[in-house]
């Protein structure tokens, strides 16, 4: 793996973002415990009010839980550094200004943008548009 990339400039010009194929779910589980299996689960994190699992959507459905949200998945495939200043307000602003919302999640390696299925190809067109425009 390479080294992780912190200049904004050269992370907008080459975040390569990705559609996962699989759609996801938001759940919350009030007493913490996770009913999905790990080969299912996405992401986990505790809040106060319960644990926030992100999921395969046909598992989740399965559940029959509260789904609060129904998503996209979109990897920006660069080797973001954690402490990078700029790159969330970047791609958050060119979501925005097509009027999509936005949940995102960092990995050690990379950053995760969930947006609704419905948005799944504009929030890609949005993003590659912004790549393109920082290669310039």
């Amino acid at each position: 793996m390479s080294d992780p990339v912190s200049d904004l400039s050269q992370l907008l010009a080459t975040m390569k973002p990705e559609l996962n194929p699989r759609p996801v779910a938001f759940l919350s589980f009030p007493d913490g415990k996770n009913p999905i299996a790990p080969e299912h689960t996405i992401s986990t994190f505790a809040e106060a009010e319960g644990l926030t699992v992100v999921a395969d959507l046909a598992e989740a459905e399965k559940l029959g839980a509260k789904i609060w949200m129904r998503a996209a998945w979109i990897t920006l495939t660069v080797h973001s550094d954690l402490a990078a200043v700029g790159l969330t307000a970047a791609f958050s602003k060119a979501l925005t200004d097509v009027g999509i919302s936005a949940n995102v999640m960092a990995g050690a390696y990379h950053d995760h943008i969930f947006v609704g299925l419905d948005d799944a190809e504009r929030a890609m067109q949005a993003i590659q548009q912004l790549q393109q425009r920082s290669r310039r």
